[in-house]
């Protein structure tokens, strides 16, 4: 069974920063792009970043670029986003997933955790 468990969101403040992870198991991790995506409150998934299956491209949305760095762990199946100088437009639901192929991709649903929140308030 494919699991993908997000952890590492809450409550921060603008100007702060925090880690998300993505621990993953039920496929070969180390085959896959993973990617992380967002859904903020009344709007749409949102990509986010990917990164290749070796961790030597990495791809980045604009909203999040210069202030963002996405990095996996093959040997620990863990996936993981830094964002700093966190904005509270940064505010969403968080989710990882895989994809096939290269490039940047946004995961389908299916391939997608359960997600773990972040709130960026003052």
């Amino acid at each position: 069974e494919v699991r993908l468990v997000e952890s590492g969101g809450g409550l921060g403040q603008p100007g702060e920063s925090l880690i998300l992870s993505c621990a993953a198991s039920g496929f070969v991790f180390r085959n896959y792009l993973m990617s992380c995506v967002r859904q903020g409150p009344g709007k749409g998934v949102e990509w986010v970043s990917t990164i290749s299956t070796r961790g030597a491209y990495t791809y980045y949305a604009d909203s999040v670029k210069g202030r963002s760095t996405i990095s996996r762990d093959n040997a620990k199946n863990t996936l993981y986003l830094t964002m700093n100088s966190l904005k509270t437009e940064d505010s969403a639901m968080y989710y990882c997933g895989y994809c096939t192929g290269t490039g940047a991709c946004s995961p389908d649903a299916n391939n997608r955790g359960q997600g773990t929140q972040v709130t960026v308030s003052a």
